[in-house]
This record gives structure tokens, sequence and C-alpha cells, in this order.
């Protein structure tokens, strides 16, 4: 039985030089006895049968098991560096596949790994640095940690790559590393204990009492990412329990505390910026003072790509508004409401509707086309929501000016900005709906969407039904006069 005593510092790399010279004298895996810091007090060592040497192996290892392996043996199972042997052989004679979880060895050796893996990420999160007296210019600072298993060569080169300004330690009950003028070495921890604490802590403490949100408290979650065992060694950890007891307290507070929402707050503000454009002197109108204030407009980004702003147009007294998605390449380009394809089937069906237009209030939820250019052309893209509630400040001044008895929303971006939704135009059309304000608004199809139709028999009983809403909204704005 050849017995190999691994160093506690440097464990990792020994053991990759003793399996190497190991292999390459043939001892097979059963006949070592491994142990680390001190020898193995085996009682049964001196009974078990000598295995012969057998044939020299060569190590060939795949490159994703070098590092698995190697922060496999970072574990604190005494059996991991006679595995770890083990399966390098078995690996080598190809008796056993990388990855195979099938294999005990295998299957054992990746799940070590991980959870070596989770204990370096908790060193990385839990450490706390205390500032200590130091000798040189540079700052020091001292630090103890508490793993489940001896991983600190494995973890401390992170803190070198992050702190390398500073002189610092950090000890566990394994080993200690110092970091000094910017060398990292290793030595056996003597004696453990904390550092004193400083200055900066009860500034911490503060600083995490304040940022701890009681609303969002859930201890299960927390303490399973930050275990209990880990408070002790923690600043913050001795507020925890009052903080967690408190929260349901704080979170009372916090909802008396809110300041009360104005709810016509909007409504206010609409109000009083029609009075100013109320004021406006103008030949036309107040609408057409509207429309140059809409000019301006750059509520949200679409402004920066349209050639210009299409208001609505019509009668300030119109008893029909009717509103439309947005405007399209033709509008744009001539500043009117619905002059383009969309607009002459939107026409045709007035027209037998029995609606005029020059009575209605035409107008769009957004003012600005947008579109995506491919080459010359301008293909038409659906406004998103944001764009939407954006616009709607405008939409809801020409309600504010025209007050129409009835609004006849086409497609859904109407119904969104006029409802909040835009969800199953086909169930809603034909329906008187009631706004907030008391307004009756009726849904139907966007003429757009009518061209858009492939099959004719339902684009001629697409635009029947626009006739028909046309003709219904027209017959509810004139029942009050």
């Amino acid at each position: 039985m050849r017995e190999v005593v691994l160093p506690r510092v440097g464990t990792v790399a020994a053991w990759r030089r003793e399996a190497r010279a190991l292999a390459q004298d043939g001892v097979p895996a059963e006949a070592v006895l491994w142990s680390r810091g001190e020898g193995a007090q085996d009682l049964f060592a001196g009974a078990r049968p000598v295995a012969a040497p057998r044939e020299a192996r060569r190590l060939s290892l795949p490159k994703a098991a070098i590092q698995t392996i190697e922060t496999a043996l970072c574990h604190s199972d005494p059996e991991r560096f006679a595995r770890a042997y083990r399966l390098i052989l078995r690996l080598s004679a190809r008796e056993v596949m990388w990855g195979d979880r099938a294999d005990r060895d295998v299957r054992t050796l990746l799940e070590q790994a991980k959870a070596v893996g989770r204990d370096i990420h908790k060193m990385h999160a839990f450490v706390r640095f205390r500032e200590v007296e130091g000798e040189g210019e540079r700052r020091a600072f001292a630090a103890w940690f508490e793993h489940d298993h001896p991983c600190l060569e494995r973890g401390a080169p992170f803190f070198a790559k992050r702190f390398g300004d500073m002189d610092w330690v950090i000890a566990t009950p394994d080993l200690t590393a110092r970091f000094t003028d910017g060398t990292l070495r290793f030595e056996e921890t003597k004696a453990p204990e904390r550092p004193p604490e400083d200055a900066t802590e009860e500034l911490w403490r503060t600083y995490y009492a304040s940022i701890f949100n009681p609303a969002r408290v859930m201890v299960k979650a927390m303490c399973a990412e930050m275990p209990r065992k880990y408070w002790k060694n923690l600043p913050e950890a001795e507020l925890i329990p009052s903080l967690i007891d408190g929260a349901e307290a704080r979170v009372r507070a916090m909802a008396e505390a809110q300041p009360a929402m104005v709810p016509d707050r909007r409504a206010l503000a609409l109000r009083d910026h029609a009075a100013r454009v109320l004021a406006k002197p103008g030949a036309d109108g107040p609408v057409a003072a509207l429309a140059a204030d809409l000019q301006g407009c750059t509520r949200c980004d679409l402004c920066r790509h349209a050639t210009q702003v299409v208001p609505g147009e019509g009668p300030k007294e119109a008893a029909l508004m009717i509103v439309g998605e947005q405007p399209g390449d033709h509008e744009d380009l001539k500043g009117r409401p619905f002059v383009g394809p969309a607009g002459q089937v939107f026409d045709r069906a007035a027209a037998l509707a029995g609606v005029e237009r020059s009575a209605a209030f035409v107008t769009n939820a957004v003012k600005h086309f947008k579109f995506l250019a491919r080459g010359r052309r301008r293909i038409h893209q659906r406004p998103d929501a944001g764009e939407v509630e954006a616009c709607r400040w405008w939409l809801d001044l020409e309600r504010e000016l025209v007050k129409p008895r009835v609004i006849l929303a086409m497609g859904a971006t109407a119904a969104e900005a006029l409802t909040g939704s835009g969800k199953h135009i086909a169930r809603r059309r034909g329906r008187a709906e009631l706004l907030e304000d008391g307004t009756e608004m009726l849904l139907t199809w966007h003429p757009s969407y009518i061209l858009r139709l492939q099959d004719k028999a339902a684009q001629a009983r697409a635009e029947a039904e626009l006739v028909s809403d046309l003709a219904l909204a027209r017959s509810l704005s004139e029942a009050g006069r």
C-alpha cells in the first residue's frame, strides 16, 4: 500500500503531481492511501494486500474534465483524492465517458464540484473586510470566513483581481490568504478569530437599514441565498431579525404616508390648456389654434421621422367625432386625415351612410405617421402602447374642445386610445359603449383593414358593416337635436 500525504497549502497542485507519478509507475487506484495534512491513521493499512504494479499509464483527459476534477478536489469529502485518481485512470483507459452521470464516480465528482462552486460563490458574496492597521502606505483589511469546503485557494484570486490596490488577509478555519504588495500567498491558519470591528461597519449598518425594502421581504428566499450560518460574520446580520419582524408595520406606515393623488388632475390640466387655446385669436377658431399647437408636439419619437403632424379637422360644434388610427403616407404628405386609399373607402362608406364629412370632426388617435422605410417606400407600422398614450393628450384635448355627442372609433388603436383596450373589435362593434365622461362610443372596422382583406366577399361584408356603423353613429348623434 502506497501512502500519499498531501500538504494543506497547494493541495490540488500536489495531488496533480502525485497522480501523474503514480500513473507513470503503474500504481492502481486501490493501492494508494491518500490523506491531507498528516499521515492517515488507518488501522487496517498493514492487513491490506499490496497490489502489484501494472503497466505504466499515460494520462489523457478531456479538457472539460480537468477543471471540474480540480474543483472537486477542494471538497471536504475525505475520499475525494482516491475517487479522482481512480476516475482519471478509468477515463484514460476509456472505461468511462466524461459526463456520464450513470457512472457513480462521475456523478459524485460533478455534484461535489458544484457544491464547491456554490461555496466559492458564497465566499465572494459574504466576505466582509474590516480595516486594520497596516505596515506600509497601502491600506490594510482583514476578513474571516467559515466555509463548508477547503476552497480558499480556489476562491481567493477573485479578491486579488478586485482589490489589487490594498493589502488584505482572509482567514478561514483551514487556511489563511495574505495579499501584500500585489503578491498572494497562503498559509495554515494558526489562531482562527474574527478581526475587530472598524468605524465603517456602523455606517454600513445604517445604509443597509435604509435600503431594506419591507414590502419585498421573502424570508425563505433570503435564507436560501444567504443561509443563517453566514449571518454571524456579517455586520448587517444583527439588524435582519428586527427588520423582518417590523416589516409588516413599516409597509402599513409606507402606505399611509403615500401622497393622496388628485383623481381629476389630468382633466383639470386639459381644461386649463383648452381655456388657453380658446383664448387665442384666429379667424378659424379654437380648433385651428389647437392644430397650430400640435405642430410643435415632441411627446414621442414619431415626430423625428414624420413629415408633419396631421391634426383633426371639422367644426367645433360637431355632434359626431370619427377617430382613426394614425396618418398614412398620403396624409403625412398632405397634412390632412383620411385622404389616401383608406380615406377613399371611408368617404364612400360615409356617403352611403348619409354622413356629411364636413359636419363631422375627423381625427386620429396618433397624429404622426409611423413607418418602416424600404427603399423609396414607407411601410405603415402600428403605433405601440407608449405612443398611443403619449398622443392621447391631444385626442383628449380635441374631445374637450369639440364635446361630441357620439364618437365612432375605427380600429383597435382608436379603441385603445379611448377605452384602454383594443381587443375583441369583432365582438364589440355595432354596440354603444359609454366612456368615462358619459360620451357614447361605437366601434367599427378601420378602412385600411377592409383594404387588406384578400377575399372579395369578406371585403364587401366588412364595408357594409362600416356603412351600417356610420349610419348608426349618425343616428345617435342626431337624436339629441
